[in-house]
């Protein structure tokens, strides 16, 4: 409704600044299609500087952090997004801002919202598991290698690999790289070269492009169709910063077709410079090791127990003398104190011996059986008499009990 006013009878700026924001108010929440120009994310609460994408107009926003990490794909500065905002207007300073409540991706954005929800699911599924990646050999005997004809891809692989390992032999299958069809056509070049006994390893080479030329190589059916491979795969789609879905489900992922080249061969001047340099260092060791087994070998033999051999025998034959010395007193020193035991023992013993007493002048009468009789009443017709010096056979003529004997009877 327009405000009547004139010269002499003008509106305030409040009321002016208060009907703006009333015919804001009454707009509602509108969907807009911009740029991202600015971004700057708060705790809490994210600012944005909103830009057309072909007129020079650009208006801020601010929305909560939880809208814009609800986004599909992230929102970066320079993103073409599509917001549901509700314009305000702030009276006090007349300022014209959105209140962005959702964030969508537009153009590449959603494009890569997309692949980043197909990547999810084929990785839910563990495709990209490293469990499944198969091991490149050192030497292949065959190279299978798919990219567009006549394209750079193919002259920057060939050309290094002839450089590297000119024996390599390379089997090209052309296949579309880019459109609708490249995706089937590259999963038909993969198959064949997956059947043919001859390849070792299969390269997926193309140069670098957009979001959009890159995206066959993000198909899910050649994603699959990898993932079944019983031969290595090397993916070396676009360049660094390009990452499409193959790079994930292949065994090897090369930044460029160049470095797709240089992980399949050994440069063969590297490895005989390697080889050299092997035998080399092998040589050295081997001459080391021997001068000092020469060095050892010349201290042994400097040693006095080598230049005299004899040495720790006549050692030893010194200690076996000395200890035989020893051993031969101790002997003796023994033997001399058993003589003087049994001297003792044997004195003893005469001392206590018959023989003895019968040395002295007396004898012993026996009977013929070697009894020894002690009484005259005994005494039978013969006897035997033992002197100190041997026996004497008597017959007995008379017997004469002592005197004292027949007292005591």
């Amino acid at each position: 409704m327009a405000l009547d006013t004139s010269a002499d009878s003008p509106a305030p700026l409040r009321t002016i600044s208060q009907a703006v924001g009333e015919y804001i108010g009454r707009l509602g929440a509108v969907w807009i299609e911009a740029e991202v120009a600015q971004m700057n994310r708060r705790p809490g609460m994210c600012f944005l500087t909103l830009r057309d994408l072909e007129a020079k107009v650009s208006m801020g926003a601010k929305c909560h952090v939880s809208v814009l990490d609800a986004c599909a794909a992230p929102v970066t500065a320079g993103a073409r997004v599509i917001v549901h905002a509700k314009p305000t207007f702030y009276g006090p300073n007349g300022s014209l801002s959105l209140d962005v409540r959702e964030i969508r991706p537009a153009g590449e954005g959603e494009l890569l919202a997309q692949l980043e929800r197909r990547k999810q699911l084929l990785a839910a599924e563990g495709l990209f598991e490293p469990r499944w990646k198969k091991t490149l050999p050192v030497l292949p005997g065959g190279i299978g290698l798919v990219t567009g004809r006549e394209s750079a891809a193919e002259r920057d692989v060939l050309e290094n690999v002839r450089l590297r390992w000119d024996a390599a032999p390379v089997r090209v299958i052309h296949a579309l790289m880019q459109g609708a069809e490249s995706a089937r056509a590259v999963i038909a070049a993969v198959a064949e070269l997956d059947a043919d006994p001859t390849i070792d390893v299969i390269v997926v080479a193309r140069g670098g492009g957009s979001v959009e030329d890159l995206l066959p190589f993000s198909d899910e059916a050649l994603v699959r169709a990898v993932f079944a491979c019983t031969t290595p795969v090397v993916s070396a789609i676009g360049h660094e910063p390009d990452t499409p879905l193959l790079d994930l489900v292949a065994d090897l992922r090369a930044s460029t077709p160049t470095d797709a080249a240089k992980r399949i061969v050994p440069d063969a001047r590297l490895e005989r410079e390697a080889v050299a340099s092997m035998q080399q260092r092998s040589h050295h060791a081997v001459r080391q090791m021997l001068e000092r087994e020469r060095h050892g070998l010349a201290a042994i033999r400097s040693r006095p127990a080598l230049a005299r051999p004899t040495t720790l025998v006549d050692a030893q034959a010194e200690l076996v003398l000395t200890a035989r010395d020893r051993s031969r007193r101790a002997l003796e020193q023994r033997l001399d104190r058993a003589r003087d035991e049994v001297g003792h023992h044997l004195a003893r013993v005469r001392g206590l011996s018959p023989l003895a007493t019968l040395q002295r002048g007396y004898a012993v009468a026996q009977t013929t059986e070697g009894h020894v009789v002690t009484s005259v009443h005994d005494v039978p017709e013969r006897l035997h008499v033992r002197l100190a010096d041997g026996h004497v056979s008597v017959v007995r003529t008379s017997v004469h009990p002592d005197p004292q004997e027949n007292v005591d009877d």
